[in-house]
This record gives C-alpha cells, sequence and structure tokens, in this order.
C-alpha cells in the first residue's frame, strides 16, 4: 500500500491525518504532561472501515488494562495528503506521539530532527525481524520505526484469458511476457497491466521494473540517481514495446494502481505484476474464483517485489517514554499476529507467522524472499512527480527511453543537489 500504496481506492499497504490541533496533537515531554498519556496518528490498513474501528478500540482497551495508569488515544487519520499533515504537524511542534512511516518517509522527517530513534523499543526483539525491513528503516545506524506489519505485491493472471489463448504456464519472466503477447493479441487481449497515470506511485508500477532489470534508483551514496543507466533503459524499453504492441492496454496511461475499474478488473487483460490480497479479492469477484491464479514476482534480470513494511515512528518533540512503551507492546507477537489476521497483511518478523485460511497466503509469504522496500532518499516522493511524466512521454512516443531518463536524471540530480 503504501503503497504508498493505494488500490481501489483502499490501502495496501500497503502503507500507509485530519485534524491539527492541540487536543490531537502527541503531549510534549518538556511541558510538564502526563507521561503515560500517548496520541497515535494511525491510518485504516483494516480494509472494512468498521473492523477497523472496532479493532483500535479493542486494542486502546487492552493496552490501558496492561499499563493502568496509561491513557491511549488511537486517532484513525485518511492516507490522503498524509505527508503535507504530518509535515504541518511536526512543524507546529504537534502532531501525535507515535505515527505509522514507510521507509521512503523517514528521511525528509529526519532532515527536519522530526523523529526519535526507536532501538529502545525494540532492542529486546530487533534480531526476530526481517533484516530487509529493519535495513530499511535505519539510518546512520540507528532504527527510526519499528515494524508491525508487511505489504508485500506479486502477480495475478486470470486463466481464462490465458487459456483462451492457449497459454497454459502464466508468463513468470519477461521473455515469457514477450512470447505470450502475440497469443493474447490474437486474441483481442493485451498481457500485462500497468498503472502509468502521473498519480500512481511508482514503487507499484515503474521502480519493480527496474529492480527486475538489475537497477537501482539511487547511487550508492545517494547523492545522484542511477536509474538512467543501461539496466534503467532496458527496463523502460521493455515496457515502452510492450505498449506499443498493444501488450499494454491503452487505459495504463490514466490508470492510477486500481484494478476493479480498469482493464485488468474488466478482463480486458490477462496478468498484472504488483498486486496484492486486496486486489485478489476484486479479482475472484470480478472472473469467478476458478479464474483467479496468484504467482511468484516476475523475474528480469533478476526477480524482485515491491513491499514495504509498515512501521511505528516516534515523534522527537513528543511524549518519548510513553510512544517506547507502546511501540515495545505493539511489536510482541500477540499483537502482530492479530492486527495481521485483521489487516491480511503479513508477520515483519521472522519467528512469527499469521495464522491464514487465506489460499494465497503461502505464495505471499515466499514472495518476501525476494521484497525490496524501495529506496530512502529526502527527495524519494518528489523524485516520482519528475519521472512519471517522463515514462508517459517514453510510451506514447515523444522521447525514446534514453531520452526520457536522461531527462528526469538531470532534474533529480539538480533536486539532490539542492539538499547538501
Amino acid at each position: 500500500m503504501n503503497a504508498s500504496l493505494k488500490r481501489v481506492r483502499i490501502p495496501l499497504a500497503l502503507l500507509s491525518l485530519t485534524a491539527l490541533t492541540t487536543a490531537c496533537g502527541g503531549s510534549d515531554g518538556g511541558s510538564g504532561s502526563v507521561s503515560e498519556e500517548v496520541t497515535v496518528w494511525m491510518y485504516p490498513v483494516i480494509g472494512d472501515p468498521k473492523a477497523n474501528a472496532d479493532y483500535w478500540d479493542g486494542l486502546e482497551k487492552a493496552y490501558e488494562k496492561k499499563y493502568p495508569d496509561a491513557r491511549l488515544t488511537i486517532e484513525q487519520q485518511p492516507w490522503d495528503n498524509r505527508d503535507e499533515k504530518l509535515a504541518t504537524a511536526f512543524s507546529g511542534g504537534k502532531g501525535p506521539d507515535v505515527v505509522v512511516l514507510q521507509p521512503d518517509q523517514i528521511p525528509q522527517y529526519l532532515a527536519n530532527d522530526a523523529l526519535a530513534p526507536v532501538d529502545g523499543a525494540i532492542k529486546a526483539d530487533k534480531d526476530t525481524f526481517l533484516p530487509s525491513a529493519i535495513e530499511s528503516l535505519t539510518h546512520d545506524g540507528k532504527v527510526y520505526a519499528a515494524p508491525i506489519y508487511h505489504t508485500i505485491t506479486t502477480t495475478l493472471y486470470n486463466k481464462k484469458l490465458l487459456d483462451r489463448a492457449g497459454i497454459t504456464q502464466p508468463p513468470a519472466t519477461w521473455d515469457d511476457i514477450k512470447a505470450a503477447a502475440p497469443k493474447l493479441k490474437a486474441e483481442g487481449l493485451a498481457t500485462l497491466d500497468y498503472s502509468a497515470s502521473n498519480e500512481a506511485t511508482l514503487n507499484l508500477n515503474f521502480y519493480p521494473l527496474l529492480w527486475q532489470a538489475g537497477g537501482k534508483i539511487f547511487s550508492e551514496d545517494g547523492k545522484s540517481v542511477a536509474f538512467n543507466d543501461d539496466n534503467g533503459v532496458e527496463a523502460l524499453t521493455f515496457l515502452t514495446d510492450l505498449y506499443k504492441q498493444g501488450a499494454v492496454p491503452k487505459s495504463a496511461l490514466t490508470n492510477t494502481n486500481v484494478v476493479a475499474d480498469q482493464a485488468l478488473g474488466k478482463q480486458q487483460v490477462a496478468m498484472g505484476f504488483t498486486n496484492s490480497g486486496i486486489d485478489f479479492g476484486v479479482a475472484e469477484e470480478a472472473w469467478g474464483k476458478e479464474n483467479v491464479v496468484v504467482g511468484a514476482p516476475l523475474t528480469g534480470e533478476k526477480q524482485a517485489a515491491f513491499g514495504v513494511p509498515g512501521a511505528l515512528g516516534i515523534n522527537a518533540k513528543g511524549n518519548l517514554k510513553g510512544a517506547e512503551q507502546f511501540i515495545e507492546f505493539m511489536t510482541q507477537p500477540d499483537q502482530i499476529i492479530s492486527l495481521n489476521k485483521q489487516t491480511g497483511f503479513l508477520s515483519p518478523r521472522t519467528d512469527v507467522t499469521v495464522p491464514s485460511d487465506n489460499a494465497y497466503a503461502k505464495q505471499l509469504q515466499d514472495a518476501l524472499s525476494v521484497v525490496v522496500p524501495g529506496e530512502s532518499s529526502p527527495v524519494a516522493r518528489q523524485l516520482m512527480g519528475i519521472l512519471a511524466p517522463e515514462i508517459q512521454a517514453a510510451m506514447t512516443g515523444k522521447k525514446s527511453p534514453q531520452e526520457a531518463l536522461d531527462a528526469a536524471a538531470g532534474q533529480a540530480d539538480d533536486l539532490l543537489a539542492r539538499q547538501r
């Protein structure tokens, strides 16, 4: 979700902020406020609104039962404009004591000294978390958010459409997709769904292709971008060639990571490659469960999938003691299991498996082995706004893949230089 992660207007993400008032803000540890009072900004990580509200209401009661002197307030905030609202709250010295963050949000708040490390809250359990999750949340040797769930995206196929084209094995590699494209075109079908709208997150469209090509968004030192090297050109050429052939539907140009009302949901395209559990449910309703096939992440030069830890960060100007206590509580096995049974997400801990009767649970769990939780930078979100229009320009033939990526790289490197 995020991943940020949104699909069919319901967050994945996986990933995943209303009224900014003193009453809904975090307590200021230096103002004589009660140390046990903790405010948390939570997003609707559970798709059903009533189930989401019921779960967090119950968790407040469970926490206050365990800590009788504590007062916990979990405020439900919308995903829309969350960065702007959180930045405004932090800059005003307000905001929550604890907030859900994704890895690519952390650098921008660290740059403003808005976050405190969470190492103290997870010191007893740090080695039990997925290494990729902890690494993505670590800066200068300190961890700045504690994982409580993990999202993953992978391939989703429409068996009925593949059968119509005589394709018995779902395309698992880039070469398989190239081979399947003419067979599906002969049946009036596209092959690969894609979300090329400027409003769509690149974590759910171009970036996974870039990683599968062996490329990276940023250079090793983070001072420049790397997406316009040979690997990046290979990824964008793969995409633009498919689009020109009609193997990526025309609707891709306006698709904002939505499934239900777009080509994949309407059975006009045979597969998606960055789909989540929410999408699988949408597909079952639209196509019939017997036609839904969930596979492993795509392989180009390498296999890679986007997925992020949803993690709890601490407001550096908030109630640090209370925030650490809440995070320690939320990262324990009981809470990890209860939360993710509700969300449908995966456990971020290697020693905790969330029981599930989901038919696709094993595929999702296995996909964690090749997960890439994005690449962190203070300009990560701004970069998407630069790169997305250039990808559209390449898809529509206005620029070559190299020209488009070079144009975006020039703007991105200027942006990075201004951060120094």
